[in-house]
């Protein structure tokens, strides 16, 4: 039987990459000249994704995992479709999973996965290094999108493994940011799609303090080690711890860790929601509370969601690219079997609706 005609067929015939044909065939970005080309070569060979046969020939079950600690949470319901949109134009099954944010029922995950042949794999992830070692040991190709796993030691030194994380995200020189980052990538070797949050989380801070708030709170959750390391260096020290605070994930943990923050210190006047779950929490425990947004207190979240706009009033968001950073992953993934591919760090951007206001 004659050979069906491959992506990397269609790339090599091209003169492009594997990721430009993807990227072309699923309407996505790329120059007049590039698609025509693409287009052109893929009709010429007839090209059609077909996993079944390309995994017949590899003996593998085919596709890739992605995992994602909740799927109710819009931003990864973004990542999630980027990543399907990537995969089907390249014939690519996915197999999604949800970790509930918990590490162990993540480590389950992986292991079942891996019992199932699926080599390659998408996450956000939940646990820290030593969760994905066993993976990656087994051969797993993985790619980490949105945040990186915790360091070993990070539990005993969180702000530590994260300053290391945001100086090495700002290519600053520092000796032992960059022997930490050494020791992880030789452990790992893994590359990652993730959002700037330093500078979304900076450029926000600015903003309120020209607005005249001095008292700035940070609402944050899980894993997001570097947003909340991002806003304790944008405010400045003495930092107050009491304006800091966490919620475990849910919904109704970040209800109560925001109604307790309004109510333990009236005297804030603006807060920063680390999460668009966080955000919804603020929005609903500030008006239970009967505060005015933005007259009594001003608000930002962190994502930009479609909700977000229709908030009264419509609310300032740090929006990160969801839907390009799960794309960018997949690109990663398919690109796998060559050199390792670089990570990616994507611009964040400060909107600005009607949820901040000047200190009174």
């Amino acid at each position: 039987m004659e050979r069906r005609a491959t992506i990397k067929d269609v790339a090599e015939a091209a003169g492009v990459g594997v990721a430009t044909v993807s990227r072309v065939l699923s309407g996505g970005s790329a120059s007049p000249q590039t698609r025509e080309r693409v287009l052109a070569v893929a009709a010429q060979l007839d090209y059609r994704p077909s996993a079944l046969g390309r995994n017949l020939r590899q003996r593998r079950t085919g596709g890739m995992g992605l995992l994602v600690p909740d799927l109710t949470d819009t931003f990864y319901g973004q990542l999630a479709e980027g990543v399907l949109a990537c995969a089907r134009s390249a014939g690519e099954p996915v197999v999604l999973g949800s970790t509930g944010g918990d590490p162990e029922q993540e480590a389950d995950l992986i292991g079942m996965l891996l019992e199932q042949s699926v080599d390659r794999m998408i996450a956000v992830p939940s646990g820290d290094a030593e969760t994905w070692s066993p993976a990656i040991r087994a051969g797993m190709t993985v790619v980490f999108a949105d945040r990186l796993p915790a360091p070993p030691g990070a539990a005993e030194d969180p702000a530590g493994a994260a300053v290391k994380d945001l100086m090495l995200l700002d290519g600053l020189p520092s000796a032992a940011a960059s022997a930490a980052a050494a020791a992880q990538a030789r452990r790992l070797d893994v590359p990652s799609v993730v959002a700037d949050d330093r500078a979304g989380i900076r450029t926000a801070v600015r903003y309120l303090r020209g607005l005249g708030h001095k008292r700035i709170a940070f609402l944050g959750g899980p894993g997001q080690d570097r947003r909340v390391t991002a806003f304790r260096e944008a405010v400045g020290a003495p930092v107050d711890e009491e304006l800091v605070v966490f919620g475990t994930g849910s919904r109704d943990s970040a209800y109560a860790a925001a109604s307790g923050l309004f109510q333990s210190r009236p005297d804030l006047s603006a807060v920063v929601a680390g999460g668009n779950v966080l955000g919804e929490a603020a929005v609903l425990a500030a008006r239970e509370l009967d505060l005015r947004v933005p007259k009594d207190v001003s608000l930002v979240m962190y994502d930009d969601v479609p909700w977000a706009e229709l908030c009264s009033p419509p609310l300032t968001v740090i929006a990160q690219p969801g839907r390009d950073m799960g794309y960018r992953a997949a690109e990663l993934i398919l690109r796998s079997g060559g050199r390792r591919p670089r990570s990616v760090v994507l611009p964040t951007e400060l909107i600005i609706r009607g949820s901040c206001g000047p200190r009174r």
